[in-house]
This record gives C-alpha cells, structure tokens and sequence, in this order.
C-alpha cells in the first residue's frame, strides 16, 4: 500500500492528465467563443475541440519517450496506444455520432405523426474530426515538452 503514493510522483502520468484537463479546460472556452455563453457541461463531455483524449496519450506518448527513450519499448507501446485512441476518436466514436443524429432526426419526424413512443434522444456529440484530434495532440505534445522543460 506504500508504493500507491508513488502514483503522486509520476511526472509522465500527471502531466498527461493535466493535458487532458486543459483540453477539457479549452473545450469550455471555445464554446464560449462560439456561442457567448459558459456551458460548463463541456468540462465533462467528450467529443468538441480540442481533442482532451488525443492530448492525454500525445502527452503520455511524448513523456514516455523524453523519459524512457524513444527507441525504447516503452515508447513503442505508448506511441502505438495514442494511435488507436486517435483513431478510434476520429474514426468509430465520430461515425457513432453522426448515427446517433441522423437516429434523432428520424425520431424527431416520426413523433410528429406518433406521439406516444418513448422519445430518448442518443448523445451526438461522441467523436471528433481529424483537426480536433491533431488540435489535441499537438496540444499533449506541447505540454509534455514544456513541462520536461519546466520539472
């Protein structure tokens, strides 16, 4: 149970979460920008710009490299992982959104005729576009880079 304060003292691991929280952080204030309006929802949600999962494993990947070596195993596996999240954040969960809309809009015009069927909307906002991805790992990149510099 001693070792479970370490967790605390992981640079690569705090940094990739303070990634993710700026992201999640920007998320709120570009909404801000583009509707004039504080929706704190966006601090919690996933899906929007940028990317806070792409910025949590381009920082993990990059902190892992900075600290282990980028020809190290290590770095191969984190490298890989940011991978698969991006492209699953980009790819699957943003198809995934765009099927959850078109399902809204073909509920919403049934109920005009239909009016007593359960009316549960599907989130939509699910995924991301490859440029909100990029945003977001350019952004966990940065971040690692600066703190490697900083700590």
């Amino acid at each position: 149970m001693e070792d479970f304060g370490y967790i605390f003292k992981n640079q690569v691991l705090l940094v990739a979460l303070l990634s993710c929280f700026i992201a999640q952080g920007l998320k709120a204030i570009v909404e801000l920008i583009k509707h004039g309006k504080l929706n704190l929802r966006y601090l919690v949600t996933t899906g929007g710009m940028p990317s806070a999962h792409s910025a949590l494993v381009g920082s993990l990947a990059t902190g892992v490299g900075l600290s282990m070596g980028w020809s190290s195993p290590d770095f191969a596996i984190a490298c890989l992982f940011a991978v698969i999240v991006m492209y699953d954040a980009a790819g699957i969960r943003q198809a995934a959104g765009k099927q959850a809309q078109i399902l809204n809009q073909i509920v919403d015009e049934f109920f005009q005729e239909h009016k007593n069927i359960n009316e549960e909307r599907l989130k939509e906002l699910l995924g991301h576009t490859p440029f909100q991805v990029f945003v977001g790992l350019a952004l966990g990149i940065s971040i690692s880079l600066i703190a490697n510099e900083l700590l």
